[in-house]
């Protein structure tokens, strides 16, 4: 043992005795025959031991152990050195300053001390141990030297290289992106060690950069063979005459499906019919369940995936294609099963009556956004004489969707309305255009449709206090939200908060206030920023965003678990299923279903995040030197962000601004020069040039060439802010 870790032994041994009373420094030297020459050594030790959190110190010097009880977390590191831990039963995580980590590693499993309170601030720790490594694997860019290698970590949540030992490398070169295993963490003075296990390919090469996020995020990219043949078998049996048994035969009712273009697993239909002042609204779902069954190897393939992501470049399903896009796609002219939500819905958007059913459908026609927008929104003539016989279900369908949208509103429900990034890439993968992907008419009949089916089911099942997965949204915190509030009394706004808490419809009123007014994209934002994220749970406590008491995922199975899951319960309580057993089982399950589909979604979300800034990258490296206008969207301490209307986002560096020096005026989210007065805030129009990219870094830096003081409009969405997007589909 270190002789250090000794003396750390024997002074705590002492102090943890039980007829140890608590002494000062000077008392404990003397107790253990320390010369006055040597007590730095003791001081030391102390300092340790109560860094560690194993002893305290009273306000008149004294120690004792530590009553303090350690928390325990997962520790999610950031790339500028800090960190967070999230503690099971603590609603906030706690704050690990930079330096108080040690030799923590994103994702491991850690034992904390939580610092004394600093004044309405988040609290904060300092990690004490480290109790389980979180990371086995990592992915990044191989450097050879004569002798030895390293291996520069993707994420950058992992601040060291990794270092490769002569003969570990298995031949990798420099330029080579690897996945290397671990064998070594390191310590303050080494770095740590491992070895690679697989070449993915060169940097250049088409297809590598996101075949290494695909591998950093561990994301399965094959299907076991065991899963592939129960997919198969289930293709191939079809449909047969037991399984309409029970079932509503709705096949002689008028339905289609609306997707994108190229979209090939379709899990919904809608149908539409209008009686006196009443819509009849039917959403089907695939029966997903009837193929997949609890614990095959389908299943349990499908909750180890928990969903499927949409990389820039390619689609990782979570079932099997010969699911997804073959006997569960609701495929036009083919008979399918389904599960059925079935509402009768008044002239104000209330639904007065529903039922919930197992179905047997068939699809009439299979639409596209692109085309349904056509016939409601741009009456297009040719359009609407290939689909005459629908023209006048899809009118009634944009009539219904606008009221359940004002009624949705008129409670609160917050509706960001952010343009998404669309990718154009050739048939190498390399981006020909970046553009906004807006919402028409069309994507909002499907959402609004799909989150009064989401709720109704979800509003059911809690009355039914039958176990079940929901989905829920958090009120935003109040220290966000005051700080939101001060910030726009600059703008002659107010927010309404009670009791520390807001009600969504205060915060709907405020994006309707700024609608049209050059603060909108700014303030816009902050309040996006101020909300949390929406997460899956067992039990129900309402949607903030949505402004809902009851919701869940009901309506895409083929592509998310908790979808998948609420099915069975739905199936097994429709056929009498739901004994005092069954119950039991859903109530020990449910929750680990819910929280592992919760965990799986932030790992697709940052996939997908990751893919999308990759392509930007790449894009914007072939445009190095040209201008562009954009808005000011985020502002730290060491530059601002600016987007560009195409959804890009760059960088401009303090130390690009060459002419003043810049202070970082955090209530107000500005750079202010100390000489100039030149002030770059959030929501300022800036015209700036493509300075550099870092393909490695997925970076993009920009410099200042001509400033606009004016606000405008938010053009786009940052990485930050896609994560949380308000349900619907």
């Amino acid at each position: 043992m270190d002789p250090f870790e000794k003396q750390k032994k024997v002074v705590y041994e002492l102090i943890c005795d039980e007829l140890y009373v608590p002494m000062k420094a000077k008392e404990l030297a003397i107790l253990l025959n320390i010369p006055k020459g040597e007590r730095d050594a003791l001081h030391e030790v102390l300092d340790a031991l109560t860094a560690e959190g194993k002893i305290e110190a009273t306000k008149k010097g004294k120690y004792h152990k530590a009553k303090q009880k350690a928390l325990c977390g997962i520790y999610q590191a950031h790339p500028r050195g800090f960190g967070f831990v999230s503690v099971e039963g603590m609603d906030e995580d706690i704050f690990i300053p930079e330096g108080n980590a040690g030799q923590a590693m994103h994702l491991d499993e850690v034992r904390i001390k939580l610092l004394p309170e600093a004044g309405g601030k988040r609290r904060e720790g300092v990690v004490l141990e480290i109790i389980k490594r979180g990371t086995q694997r990592l992915v990044g860019y191989y450097e050879a030297s004569d002798n030895y290698g390293f291996v520069r970590p993707d994420n950058k949540r992992y601040d060291k290289d990794v270092f490769i030992l002569k003969g570990k490398s298995k031949g990798a070169v420099t330029g080579h992106k690897v996945v290397v295993e671990l064998t070594s963490y390191g310590d303050e003075t080494h770095n740590p060690e491992g070895i690679v296990t697989e070449i993915i390919g060169h940097v250049n090469d088409p297809g590598t950069d996101i075949m290494s996020i695909v591998k950093g995020y561990e994301l399965p990219t094959e299907f076991p063979e065991k899963v592939l043949n129960q997919a198969q078998s289930a293709a191939l049996r079809g449909i047969v005459e037991g399984d309409l048994a029970g079932r509503r035969d709705l096949r002689g009712v008028r339905m289609v499906t609306i997707d994108g273009e190229d979209a090939k697993d379709l899990d919904d239909a809608v149908s539409l019919t209008k009686d006196g002042g009443r819509y009849k609204l039917g959403v089907h779902i695939a029966d997903v369940a009837n193929y997949v069954q609890e614990h095959s190897a389908l299943d349990e393939e499908a909750l180890k995936r928990g969903t499927s992501v949409y990389l820039a470049d390619r689609v990782i399903p979570m079932l099997p294609h010969a699911l997804s896009n073959g006997i569960c796609s609701l495929n036009q002219g083919e008979d399918r099963l389904a599960l059925s939500c079935l509402m009768e819905i008044d002239g104000k958007g209330t639904v007065i009556d529903y039922e919930i059913v197992e179905s047997v459908i068939q699809v009439d026609a299979r639409m596209t956004y692109t085309s349904v927008d056509k016939i409601i929104t741009v009456q297009d003539e040719e359009e609407r004489e290939k689909y005459k016989d629908f023209v006048p279900m899809f009118e009634q369908m944009k009539e219904l969707a606008d009221i359940l949208r004002k009624k949705r509103r008129s409670r609160g429900s917050i509706d960001f309305d952010f343009p998404e990034t669309k990718l154009i890439l050739d048939e190498n993968g390399r981006p020909t255009d970046i553009k906004p992907y807006d919402r028409n008419a069309a994507t909002k009949i499907i959402e609004d449709f799909m989150l009064i089916a989401n709720e109704t089911v979800a509003q059911h099942y809690y009355w039914q206090e039958i176990p079940f997965v929901y989905r829920t949204h958090d009120n935003p915190d109040s220290e966000k939200i005051q700080k939101l509030a001060l910030f726009i009394n600059n703008f002659g706004f107010s927010l309404h908060i009670g009791q520390d808490e807001i009600h969504p419809k205060e915060l709907q009123r405020l994006l309707e206030k700024i609608e049209g007014s050059e603060a909108e994209g700014l303030i816009s934002r902050l309040t996006l920023r101020s909300m949390k994220q929406a997460k899956y749970e067992a039990v129900c406590s309402g949607h903030f965003g949505l402004a809902a008491n009851y919701y869940c995922h009901f309506t895409s199975p083929i592509r998310r678990y908790p979808d998948l899951q609420i099915h069975r319960i739905i199936k097994d309580t429709l056929r009498g299923r739901m004994n005092e057993k069954k119950t039991l089982h859903y109530e020990s399950i449910l929750p680990n279903v819910a929280k592992q589909a919760s965990d799986l979604e932030r790992r697709a979300e940052e996939a997908e995040r990751e893919t999308v800034k990759l392509k930007k990258v790449e894009y914007m490296s072939e445009r190095i030197g040209e201008e562009y206008t954009g808005v000011i969207s985020g502002v730290t301490n060491y530059g601002f962000y600016v987007e560009l209307p195409n959804t890009i986002e760059g960088m401009v560096h303090i130390t690009a601004l060459e002419d003043d020096y810049y202070e970082y005026l955090e209530d107000t989210y500005e750079l202010a020069g100390e000489t100039t007065g030149k002030r770059y805030k959030l929501g300022q129009k800036v015209r700036i040039l493509v300075k550099g990219t870092d393909r490695l870094n997925r970076t993009i830096d920009f410099e200042v060439c001509e400033e606009k003081e004016e606000t405008c409009k938010g053009d786009g969405e940052t990485d930050g802010e896609r994560n949380q997007k308000i349900d619907c589909k």
